[in-house]
C-alpha cells in the first residue's frame, strides 16, 4: 500500500493547525476524483442499490475510522451514503482527512466509470 492511504492517522489536538490552501490543493489530486470540496471540508456522495448497501458500506467505513481514530460524519440513506471529514480539533482539513479519504476510497472502490486510484 502506497501513498495517503498507506499512512496511519496521527492524533491531534487543539494547538494542530489545519493545512494551508496550497497542501490541501495538492493532496486533493491524490483522491479519487469522486470527492468534492466544501470550505473545510471534504465530501464524497456514494451513490448506492439500496439501504442496504448503504448501511454496509457506512458500516466498513465506521471500522475503519475506529482503526484509524479519525471519524468522519455519515449520511446514511436509501440508494446514497455521504462521508465528510474535517478536522474539529484543526478547524479545517489536516493530513488525516485525506488519510481517512484515501483509505475511504480503497474501501468503497472508485466512482463509475472512474479508474481506481
Amino acid at each position: 500500500m502506497t501513498g495517503l492511504a498507506g499512512e496511519r492517522c496521527q492524533a491531534c489536538h487543539g494547538d494542530t493547525p489545519p493545512l494551508p490552501e496550497a497542501e490541501v490543493e495538492e493532496l486533493l489530486e491524490q483522491l479519487s476524483g469522486a470527492w468534492d470540496r466544501s470550505g473545510a471540508l471534504i465530501r464524497r456522495h456514494i451513490q448506492t442499490r439500496d439501504f442496504a448497501e448503504s448501511f454496509s458500506l457506512a458500516t466498513r467505513v465506521a471500522l475503519l475510522a475506529e482503526r484509524e481514530g479519525h471519524h468522519p460524519e455519515l449520511q446514511v440513506g436509501w440508494g446514497h451514503l455521504v462521508v465528510e471529514l474535517t478536522t474539529h480539533a484543526a478547524g479545517g482539513l489536516t493530513r488525516n482527512d485525506f488519510i481517512m479519504a484515501a483509505k475511504v476510497d480503497r474501501v468503497i472502490g472508485p466512482a463509475p466509470d472512474e479508474p481506481r486510484p
